[in-house]
């Protein structure tokens, strides 16, 4: 946690309080020791003007409820978790068509945006100082999204006709919607079908007609689901069955290290200051994909038969270059 974050956290934790809180208890709270605690309280009340004042009997930390006007952090105050959150939601629900839910979703994007510029993040005429660009999204239709999303709340099965496009094959399916995931700008339902007798998740785009039936939906424990769809890299891989190892140069090593591939991954450094990554994987067709991205500044050190498709992938890409 960054001295930011710990700041804004502990202004959270006392405004939130009618009470003192202990030291330990911050500290704890915080993840810090006591000297940057101290640290904190100072840069807190000296510099930022927090009405800090401690217990002369337990030696706890509390607001002065006293003081005329609430305080209130610098506009500018705001974690990068909850300004992605909220740009984010806004923006996933600008991209929901308008239907039955136009009203209640107009309403959250205008809290979302009043908040946004109290926080400082937007200008008063609307103008955002942040800038999210999706790249590669792929449209839903806006009826296709409120008949899915329908079927999820009222936990009914559906009838669903769906081109795939590996096989390129247009298959008919009856699935029990389980949940809905926005997976790199696009939307995937997870599902158990019932034909293939599995979970499956199905890209909502390529879903071409759907039916929503009088039958109840079969329910999935949520720790099924995640042993299924989340233990593993990609959307469609499944569960984990290997463990990737990715060693990246020197160079790229500068911005690989801080990035988070999978919950689940693992890295250091080696002696030659390269950052290796180890993350789990089952399926390895869009694992190979990202790896390419990196040219020659990514090589797989296992296993081997992930090693060998991102080597042949390598060789069919640069058949194309070849000087005839």
């Amino acid at each position: 946690m960054s001295k930011v974050e710990r700041l804004y956290h502990l202004h959270n934790i006392l405004n939130q309080r009618r009470t003192p809180i202990s030291r330990q208890d911050l500290m704890e709270r915080l993840g810090c020791s006591q000297a940057t605690l101290y640290r904190l309280v100072g840069e807190l009340r000296d510099f930022l003007g927090a009405p800090i004042e401690q217990d002369p009997d337990t030696r706890g930390y509390y607001y002065d409820r006293q003081l005329e006007q609430h305080f209130e952090l610098p506009g500018i105050w705001i974690s990068p978790d909850e300004l992605q959150a909220l740009l984010t939601a806004r923006q996933v629900l600008g991209d929901v068509q308008p239907g039955l839910l136009e009203g209640e979703l107009a309403s959250l994007q205008t809290r979302i945006s009043n908040l946004l510029r109290d926080k400082g993040v937007e200008t008063a005429e609307g103008d955002s100082r942040i800038h999210i660009q999706p790249v590669a999204a792929r449209a839903v239709p806006g009826h296709l999204f409120q008949d899915v999303l329908g079927a999820l709340v009222q936990r009914r099965q559906l009838d669903i006709r769906y081109h795939g496009r590996r096989r390129d094959e247009v298959s008919e399916r009856r699935i029990s919607p389980q949940r809905l995931t926005q997976y790199r700008n696009s939307w995937y339902l997870d599902a158990w079908c019932h034909r293939a007798e599995g979970l499956r998740s199905f890209a909502l785009e390529r879903i071409t007609e759907l039916t929503l039936t009088d039958e109840d939906a079969l329910e999935v424990p949520v720790a099924d689901l995640a042993k299924h769809f989340d233990t593993s890299y990609g959307i469609f891989s499944g569960p984990a069955e290997h463990r990737a190892v990715i060693r990246f140069s020197p160079e790229m090593s500068r911005w690989v290290a801080e990035e988070q591939w999978h919950p689940d991954q693992a890295g250091h450094f080696d002696e030659d200051g390269a950052w290796v990554l180890e993350l789990p994987f089952s399926g390895h067709r869009e694992l190979v994909m990202d790896i390419l991205r990196y040219g020659p500044e990514a090589e797989v050190l296992g296993p081997e038969f992930l090693r060998a498709a991102v080597r042949d992938s390598a060789r069919k890409t640069a058949g194309f270059y070849e000087e005839k």
